[in-house]
């Protein structure tokens, strides 16, 4: 049925159009409200998570209303990908960006002045050049979609200079309604977005920041590249993940490593050629089981639904970069892990560099209260899930999500205040000018030629923390910088310091609760669980355990279909409608409309096909 059949299709023709363009049989919470208040004309601000259905907020509209939808994006892999799918499911989409020639731009110009585009995705430095606003002046606009919009924002986690120019769309087009989209935004965030977008009177939907099919882990780092290819072996063999670094050599060294382990891993950052970072995004995209190493400026945009698990190796800047970059992971709503591998050092090389930077005071006040909000969040010894959400004002129901390592295998807790008293003593009385590493050498009596040195071996400190080990101690200090009592100094030793809450510790006037957490045993135990129990392994789904070689099967030809038409093997199909076929293997052509994800185009394209597929493989 063609776009405008399905437009025009009452009682309702958003569903109708949802139904028969994407094949999906309903929405999903928020989306109806925001589909139908920009559909009438209305402006507004949506927050929801990745993998929340944030694209269908614009792109229905877009249909639905007279016109090109226009898509502000400063992300070329999104576009493409987007533009791959929607095109799939027979919508006129187009990309104008850098990567096209001059005749290419061209003939998506012409394709806008004469109403054959539905959507169009522009870069934002493109968008604000004079040809291209003079050009949209001249065209039917259904609205602007500004994507990422939390780049608009310097208090946002990925500020980007070209979104301050966006204003001039309220200015130069005041009656086209406008969307604003973001899956991360604090409130100073929200805020600013509002304000710069000329969207301060329009109503901002909030959508639930949960993503219950994600389970999140932080372990103390150790050997983090080691941690990291036991998670992948033995809970993640075999299933496609990112892996973010802090520097270039690291994903080097991270990459290579695994590779050497026999793991498909493949390096991703700045400083590689750009047909190389091409490549390795390309087979990211569309082989199945490749592990992508990168540093942050990886994953913006890529619309993979199959990413099994993302992991850190450093820590992130803030809580809105974890939760942005997490969320890449399990998109399509499949049990995946978030797992990071944090130490103390970490803490105080994000301390430097917030130190050593050149923003304002007040930036790195923010910056410096971003970072402790994560710190936190690390060091909680109760639900990650409910302090991840409470950050951004969403309130849990219970304090147990039954899906964080924390809620798995609960840690031990026991009172500090003694083991605080001993390490804070040992910060003061060697003059707050010593790294963890000095400190803990003076804690359990290690004679060191610094100790000797410095004749630290004198002092009544010396010793009297024998009854723990170095990796103890790291710990018992990671949770004071934590809490607030100690302070990650900026200097190349990361020496740490007394802050005014330590006076209290000192005291005895402060109680100081520590968590155990032997971290091999909650490993060990965390291992297959989820909040409903045990889970089957992640590569494994329903599909494939009703019927793996229909599974197989169909997902073997889908990666040909992929190869033939060179887009990603998701943008032919979903797992989920994979994971919908096998399970219901379906006899004729309407039973495989029934299935979510076969829209009429894509039962125009493939359902013949499919249908041969599983009478041949059920016989």
């Amino acid at each position: 049925m063609p776009i405008s059949a399905a437009r025009n299709q009452e009682p309702d023709a958003a569903l109708s159009v949802l139904n028969h363009v994407f094949g999906l049989p309903g929405f999903r919470g928020a989306q109806e409200k925001i589909i139908r208040h920009v559909t009438d004309g209305g402006n507004c601000l949506v927050l929801m998570p990745t993998g929340g259905g944030k694209s269908m907020c614009y792109q229905l509209p877009s249909l639905l209303r007279d016109g090109c939808g226009i898509v502000v994006s400063p992300l070329i892999a999104l576009m493409r990908d987007q533009v791959a799918g929607l095109t799939e499911a027979g919508v006129n989409a187009a990309v104008l960006n850098s990567t096209l020639s001059y005749q290419e731009a061209s003939e998506v110009e012409r394709r806008l002045l004469t109403g054959d585009l539905d959507l169009l995705y522009v870069a934002p430095e493109r968008l604000l050049t004079p040809r291209c606003l003079n050009l949209l002046g001249q065209a039917r606009i259904a609205l602007f979609a500004i994507d990422e919009a939390h780049c608009v924002s310097q208090w946002g986690h990925d500020f980007r200079p070209e979104y301050i120019g966006l204003s001039v769309l309220a200015e130069r087009f005041p009656d086209v309604p406008r969307i604003a989209l973001t899956a991360t935004a604090d409130a100073m965030t929200r805020k600013e977005i509002a304000e710069r977008l000329s969207l301060t009177d329009a109503p901002q939907f909030v959508a639930s920041f949960d993503r219950p099919n994600i389970r999140y882990e932080i372990v103390d780092k150790q050997n983090a590249t080691t941690q990291l290819k036991n998670l992948i072996t033995e809970r993640h063999a075999g299933d496609a993940g990112v892996v973010y670094c802090l520097s270039r050599a690291k994903v080097e060294d991270v990459a290579a490593s695994l590779s050497d382990a026999g793991i498909p891993a493949l390096p991703y950052h700045a400083g590689l050629d750009a047909s190389v970072r091409a490549r390795h995004q390309d087979r990211f995209i569309n082989e199945d089981g490749v592990v992508i190493v990168a540093t942050i400026a990886f994953g913006m945009g890529i619309d993979k639904p199959d990413v099994r698990f993302v992991a850190h190796l450093d820590l992130p800047k803030s809580v809105e970069a974890y939760y942005q970059e997490t969320g890449r992971a399990g998109r399509d709503g499949k049990p995946s892990t978030a797992w990071m591998a944090y130490g103390l050092s970490d803490i105080v090389q994000q301390r430097r560099m917030i130190d050593e930077s050149t923003g304002a005071d007040a930036f790195k006040r923010a910056s410096i209260a971003k970072l402790d909000a994560l710190v936190a969040l690390a060091e909680t010894v109760h639900c990650r899930r409910h302090r991840l959400l409470g950050y951004f004002g969403e309130a849990q129901a219970s304090e147990n999500c039954g899906n964080c390592d924390n809620c798995l295998t609960p840690p031990r807790v026991r009172d500090g205040k003694v083991l605080a008293q001993k390490l804070l003593s040992c910060v003061y009385r060697t003059g707050q000018r010593f790294g963890a590493m000095h400190l803990i050498d003076v804690l359990v009596g290690r004679m060191t030629e610094r100790v000797k040195q410095f004749s630290h071996d004198q002092l009544s400190v010396f010793g009297i923390g024998r009854k723990l080990n170095e990796k103890q101690w790291r710990a018992v200090l990671r949770q004071l910088v934590a809490m607030g009592h100690l302070r990650a100094g900026s200097d190349a030793f990361g020496a740490l310091k007394l802050t005014e809450s330590a006076r209290g510790v000192l005291k005895g006037e402060t109680t100081v609760m520590l968590r155990e957490q032997p971290e091999t045993a909650r490993n060990r135990a965390i291992r297959g669980k989820s909040r409903r129990g045990e889970l089957a392994p992640s590569t494994e789904s329903k599909g494939s355990a009703a019927n793996p070689a229909l599974h197989a099967a169909l997902r073997a030809w889908r990666s040909e279909v992929a190869r033939q038409r060179g887009v990603p093997a998701y943008v032919v199909l979903h797992d989920s409608t994979i994971d919908g076929i096998a399970a219901m293997r379906p006899d004729t052509l309407t039973e495989l409309r029934g299935i979510a994800g076969i829209g009429d185009k894509k039962l125009e394209h493939y359902g013949d096909e499919l249908i041969r597929l599983v009478n041949r493989t059920d016989g």
